[in-house]
């Protein structure tokens, strides 16, 4: 735990590499592509080596912010900026009128260019802070003004369409400090999934104060213990879902400014939550005018040339992880959000497309090893995920890595060392893909032991994060699980003085049902888009216009409408709407969570997988879970197997009319177990599985 005072105290030292080879001990069917892996651990070695003899080591390479962009010293601000394609650079902005003559810049060898500006005669800055700044450069695509590619903070004035560089250094007075220190990582993570903008219940875009000061409680009363941030990197396209990244050393402008952003985090800190943040490494905005596309004129200074440098399906650009340069912008940009926000680890996003030259577009991963160790390996880009993973857990050990990985590369959540990529944990993103094949069947055709393989089927020794679904599902052109389960009656029947439906009670129970069973087997943590908790009505849709194609074909717009870019919490808090059960449970959920501590412990056996039943019976340390998929039969005296002896009790039941169930369980019923061998466990104890119910059992403590 770093507390306020070890704050200046940087870290120095990152271990050096290991032997790399665990990997064959963890998982012997890698030793059939030993070459490869051996290789590509070989390559993160030799890159380590040449990091540590022309730059010092890991430590002293990722501090490029120190280096790049704007310096302040005691004499003045020294500017550098590594633009090998310009032909001649100067830099312009508020200070000098914006004429390209006054700050002339020179390039070394290297292709950085650099210029230095005294201080006024005055002692002062001679950039003010809050200035708007630009590169002014001759390029081989001609003259061009670029946004500092290394900008901590740039600003959309209001009806312009380029954003503007801004000088961001506040006086003393005006800079946040932080006042609590960072949280140890729990043992299991319980994820919120949010968007800044997008968390007001009014049509408009939120702050990170409000933010700060309504959404943090909410989080921390659900019962969550960690909260990651989406669309914090500043993009100049809202819609975009902060995936399009223009500025990567910039937080958003739209939700406040970067003491505001720190404060959010030292207030969660306070809390007791984690801030995870949601981090683009995997492509880049192919924005000329505010990112780094064609900042200097050529089509590969950070990028790939060509087509291998334009993901075609994301409309973005793809770097080039063999540049030396990018490797230290990348793996500065993460150190810069742990060491300047004190975030506590990151999701990173698309990992999968950098990891595959394909980038996992039309191909179907089936788990043949022969798909992750191909030619179709981009070795360089595994090369930086060891290399990114090795630096923040050697510079900050209880910091969090995810990784959004669709093709279950084996070694993903192996330490590098190891010989792994590094990650802590996967995202296990199988699951949401099933329980959306499961809407679409009757309930007759849900198979329990699909249901149960789907969610166990993971990497031994590699942990992951479960969801039912998360902001893809929510956004538009997709449905969220409570719409597929309940559709246009969530309009008309989830008002308590109304009566329910059918097509109602049948969406309340499998939601609850869903969730818990998703957080009972999937993974060592769960995740939870904001609003999804109490089965939010409205899809996800931002403010946008309409979109002529390349082909010609018209994607119509929304005329800017901020009205589906909100979460109506209100709904979730009210006493009088059906929601409200749904957020009741999902709170209950989590706090039964982190009593019991079910997701990590190491005990896991499931006893039951009953087609004909549709009960599916699994234990998770001390207590065990029993789920009757069913939708008409209830099952009276129904004999569940156990391991430990003694008395059992209801801790969670889905079925309380708290959770807008029916109440059919007695929670003051106590369970004792017979010494009678049933589903493979030694003692068993008899129960009330009422139709669509979870229900979960705990063995009481005497």
């Amino acid at each position: 735990m770093r507390t306020k005072e070890a704050v200046e105290e940087k870290p120095r030292f990152v271990p050096p590499p290991g032997t790399g080879q665990r990997i064959y001990e963890i998982d012997p069917s890698l030793k059939g592509h030993r070459s490869h892996l051996d290789n590509r651990y070989s390559q993160y070695k030799k890159m380590r080596e040449m990091i540590d003899q022309h730059e010092g080591g890991l430590d002293a390479f990722s501090r490029g912010y120190e280096k790049f962009g704007f310096q302040h010293s005691a004499n003045g601000i020294t500017y550098r900026e590594w633009a090998p394609g310009a032909k001649w650079a100067s830099l312009i902005g508020d200070f000098n009128n914006w004429n390209p003559n006054a700050n002339v810049m020179t390039q070394n060898e290297y292709g950085v260019w650099e210029t230095f500006l005294p201080n006024n005669a005055d002692g002062s800055s001679p950039i003010p802070h809050g200035s708007r700044v630009k590169i002014h450069m001759d390029t081989p695509s001609g003259i061009k003004d670029s946004i500092p590619a290394w900008i901590k903070f740039s600003v959309q004035a209001p009806g312009e369409i380029p954003y503007n560089g801004i000088y961001y250094d506040p006086p003393e007075e005006e800079k946040y400090v932080f006042q609590h220190p960072q949280p140890k990582a729990p043992k299991s993570l319980r994820i919120y999934e949010s968007h800044v903008g997008m968390s007001s219940p009014e049509p408009k875009i939120n702050t990170y104060v409000s933010f700060r000061d309504d959404v943090l409680p909410r989080i921390k009363r659900l019962g969550y213990n960690a909260v990651q941030i989406m669309a914090i990197q500043e993009h100049s396209y809202y819609a975009s879902f902060g995936y399009h990244v223009t500025n990567f050393f910039a937080p958003s402008s739209r939700f406040g400014t970067p003491d505001e952003l720190k404060s959010l985090i030292d207030r969660a800190h306070e809390l007791g939550l984690l801030v995870l943040m949601d981090i683009v490494h995997s492509h880049a905005s192919n924005n000329v005018l505010d990112g780094l596309n064609q900042f200097d004129g050529t089509d590969t200074h950070y990028f790939h040339s060509g087509s291998r440098g334009h993901h075609w399906m994301w409309d973005s650009r793809l770097f080039n992880y063999g540049s030396w340069e990018v490797v230290r912008f990348l793996l500065s940009n993460a150190r810069w959000w742990l060491e300047e926000y004190k975030f506590d680890g990151f999701r990173f996003d698309g990992v999968t497309s950098m990891m595959y030259t394909h980038h996992g577009l039309a191909v179907g991963f089936t788990g043949n090893y022969n798909e992750y160790f191909g030619y179709d390996s981009d070795l360089d880009a595994v090369v930086y995920l060891k290399l990114v993973n090795d630096l923040i857990h050697g510079l900050y050990p209880e910091a969090v890595t995810i990784g959004e990985d669709v093709s279950g590369m084996p070694t993903f959540c192996i330490p590098v060392r190891d010989g792994g990529v590094g990650f802590d944990y996967r995202l296990h993103m199988a699951i949401p893909d099933k329980w959306i094949e499961m809407m679409k069947l009757k309930d007759e055709d849900w198979k329990m032991g699909d249901i149960v393989h789907t969610l166990t089927n993971r990497r031994w020794l590699e942990k992951c994060v479960a969801y039912a679904e998360s902001h893809d599902q929510a956004l538009v052109g997709d449905k969220t699980i409570a719409f597929w389960l309940m559709d246009k009656d969530m309009y008309e029947s989830m008002a308590l003085d109304r009566p329910s439906t059918p097509r109602i009670d049948r969406g309340i129970a499998l939601h609850k049902m869903i969730r818990l069973i998703t957080m009972g087997l999937g993974g060592e943590g769960y995740l939870n888009f904001m609003g999804n908790e109490f089965g939010h009505p409205e899809w996800i849709d931002f403010p946008r216009g309409e979109q002529r194609l390349p082909n010609g074909a018209v994607i119509p717009g929304n005329n800017y409408s901020y009205d589906k870019c909100r979460r109506m919490f209100d709904l979730g808090d009210a006493d009088y709407l059906r929601y409200r059960g749904m957020q009741e449970f999902d709170q209950a959920m989590q706090h039964l969570e982190e009593k019991y501590g079910f997701m990590t412990s190491e005990h896991q056996y499931i006893s039951r997988k009953d087609e004909w039943d549709k009960i599916i019976v699994f234990e998770r340390g001390n207590l065990v879970f029993v789920f009757n998929f069913h939708w008409t039969n209830s099952y009276f005296d129904y004999r569940v197997g156990c391991l430990k002896p003694g008395k059992y009790k209801v801790v969670l039941d889905s079925d309380d009319k708290l959770f807008g169930g029916f109440g059919r369980i007695d929670h003051e019923a106590e369970y004792f177990s017979s010494d009678d061998l049933y589903d493979n466990r030694p003692r068993s104890f008899l129960v009330y599985a009422p139709s669509r119910t979870a229900v979960v059992y705990a063995l009481c403590e005497e």
